[in-house]
């Protein structure tokens, strides 16, 4: 099984698109890339533009290679409505766009869905389902918070396993900081897991002081009862400048038990770069 994150936070832009292989089936999860509208009171440094259309049109490439899309939800950073031609004669499986969903994400799931029928496209709504590809498998979660509550609305983790090895993506849980969010994960005991660590950057604000020791202990817990041997911290976590002595505790942990945590920058081999966290200071060092 090939893993490859195509755009993610620790690569500049807001994302968790990533693309999976096997020998059966090539499946792309959340092909979508935004930006923060507002970090330290500034708009996007050109810096950051230059990288999401670099990132889109990566993410397009791949989706173009692939047989099947996955949409876990519907906020604009894991999927784009207005490009709806790269998922021509595609299977694709979506986040139920009425159940278990906010007023905000619905709105865009029918705004989503009526743009679809320009183009040939398999759709089925995935949540809490299972597919086979060959010998490759295919498992989504039901649905859970986005975050610390259900104010962002919901959505689905994605497991795939070929035999050889096993990918969990968690999508946005924001750490996880829930026993429901974990749940699935230790179901499943992947060898790599993807996930959306807590919102550290915000933290005291929109992200509480509970829900970050909630998602050390539960990470700790992934770690502990599952053969993980790759965890992949990322998305709302990397907005966070000292994301790494933040997750200290987790680091640690794993490195005790030979699991090897990490961006996923690190784990694709690129540079890491945290344009957003880097707004202030990409706007001091060049004009823009």
């Amino acid at each position: 099984m090939e893993v490859k994150p195509i755009a993610f936070d620790s690569m500049g832009v807001r994302s968790m698109a990533t693309f999976v292989k096997t020998s059966d089936v090539a499946i792309f999860i959340d092909p979508g890339v935004s930006l923060a509208p507002k970090r330290y009171r500034l708009p996007p440094h050109e810096i950051e533009i230059a990288r999401m259309n670099e990132k889109w049109s990566e993410i397009k490439k791949y989706v173009s290679e692939s047989d099947v899309a996955i949409v876990t939800h519907y906020h604009y950073d894991h999927h784009d409505p207005n490009e709806v031609e790269i998922f021509e004669s595609k299977k694709l499986l979506l986040k139920h766009p009425k159940d278990r969903i906010n007023r905000s994400q619905m709105g865009r799931a029918a705004y989503f869905l009526e743009q679809l029928e320009k183009v040939n496209v398999e759709i089925d709504y995935c949540d809490g389902k299972s597919y086979s590809f060959g010998n490759t498998a295919v498992e989504v979660s039901n649905p859970v918070f986005h975050g610390a509550d259900s104010r962002l609305g919901y959505v689905v983790e994605v497991y795939i396993d070929d035999g050889k090895g096993s990918l969990l993506f968690s999508s946005d849980v924001e750490g996880p900081n829930h026993k429901e969010q974990l749940e699935f994960m230790l179901e499943k005991n992947a060898e790599t897991v993807i996930i959306d660590g807590p919102m550290t950057y915000m933290l005291g604000y929109r992200f509480s002081q509970k829900s970050f020791q909630s998602s050390i202990e539960n990470l700790k817990k992934l770690i502990e009862k599952t053969d993980v041997k790759n965890l992949i911290l990322d998305h709302h976590l990397t907005r966070d400048l000292k994301w790494r002595d933040k997750m200290s505790e987790v680091f640690e942990f794993g490195k005790q038990m030979g699991v090897k945590v990490q961006s996923a920058a690190e784990f694709a081999g690129v540079e890491e770069e945290l344009l957003e966290a880097r707004r202030a200071e990409l706007y001091k060092k060049y004009k823009n």
